[in-house]
Parts: C-alpha cells; sequence; structure tokens
C-alpha cells in the first residue's frame, strides 16, 4: 500500500497495490495491522455506503460530535467523487482550510479523515458509490454540518456550483464563523 501524509494534520491517502492481469485486478484495501501501524491505531466500527445518482450531487460537509466522533476511511468503487475534508479543530494551524482529492474505482485511491474534520463530496460521473468505513456508529443527536459553498473555507468544487443537487439539511448547515467549538486541536 502506498501511504501519503496530506497537508492537513491527520488526513492521509492510501493507495493500495493491485495485481492484474487481462481478467482483471485483485487488491487488498484495507488490513486493520498495517493502517493501526502506519496511520491511525483505530478501530472501525461500521462500513457505510452511498449511491449518489446524478453527476454534481454534493453530500456534506458532515460529522459527528464526542463521543461519536467518526474517523473515515473513504473509497469510490463506482463512479468518481471529488471527496473534501474541512479541519474544524479549534487552535489547529490549518483550522478552516479544506483538502480535496478525486477518488474513483479507476485510481483505487482512499482518503482517511480523522475525528476533527467535516467531510463532503461532490459526484463528477453518475451512479458515483461511496464505501466508508467509519470508527463511531451513526449518531443522529450527534450529527452535525458546516455549509458547503462557506466563502472562508474557498472549497474548489470541480463542479457547476449553480446546478448543484443538495439535501435540505445541506443546505441550511451554518457557516464556519457561527459553528459552535466543535473539535480543538492537541
Amino acid at each position: 500500500m502506498k501511504l501519503e501524509r496530506l497537508p492537513l494534520p491527520g488526513l492521509a491517502s492510501i493507495v493500495p497495490s493491485r495485481l492484474g492481469d487481462k481478467r482483471g485486478f485483485f487488491s487488498e484495501v484495507f488490513k486493520d495491522a498495517w493502517f493501526r501501524e502506519n496511520v491511525a491505531d483505530v478501530t472501525f466500527v461500521q462500513e457505510n455506503e452511498s449511491l449518489s445518482a446524478t453527476i454534481g450531487t454534493v453530500r456534506g460537509l458532515h460529522f459527528q460530535l464526542s463521543p461519536f466522533a467518526q474517523g473515515k476511511l473513504v473509497r469510490c468503487i463506482a463512479g468518481k467523487v471529488f471527496d473534501v475534508a474541512v479541519d474544524i479543530r479549534v487552535g489547529s494551524p490549518t483550522y478552516g482550510r479544506w483538502f480535496g482529492l478525486e477518488l474513483s474505482m479507476e485510481n483505487g485511491a482512499q482518503l482517511w479523515i480523522p475525528p476533527g474534520f467535516a467531510h463532503g463530496f461532490a459526484t463528477l460521473e453518475t451512479d458515483s458509490i461511496l464505501s466508508y468505513k467509519v470508527t463511531a456508529p451513526y449518531s443522529a443527536e450527534h450529527d452535525r454540518g458546516l455549509l458547503w459553498d462557506d466563502e472562508t473555507i474557498g472549497i474548489e468544487w470541480p463542479i457547476d456550483v449553480n446546478e448543484v443537487i443538495l439535501s435540505e439539511k445541506d443546505l441550511e448547515q451554518p457557516r464556519l464563523v457561527n459553528l459552535p467549538v466543535s473539535f480543538t486541536y492537541s
């Protein structure tokens, strides 16, 4: 597996090796001991999948508060997405900064997003499916979000932002300036 530490402390890109021939390929996409030793010593408790049927669908930016704060290991198993993490750890030298990475079946890349980041993505192809492992179960009571197009964050979405498809929930999320302290940097 190829590991790359990303510009925001805690984020990592992981690209599993693929062994292929004329039939296709084989890949070990997750190894618990390798992940614990090289990325984060965490336990994944749930795996989720989401299908976004239309190009330009934006989901996020989402996170959960403690004690249900989630680390996420995200990969795209069909289609293509632009996956984004925003540092919301008060006191972090990269507070309010974002990082985006294209995830697709073709590139096999995965993004590790530890607790303390808001997460979201935009679909770049129809019928895009994200699969992601999480370190805490979903809790509606602890579920929070951040506005996907907050100009102070300035995410450069590679889609037509005038044509996005959003849920009502994601349309009503707060801007960073109005976000209560959810995480602190240590």
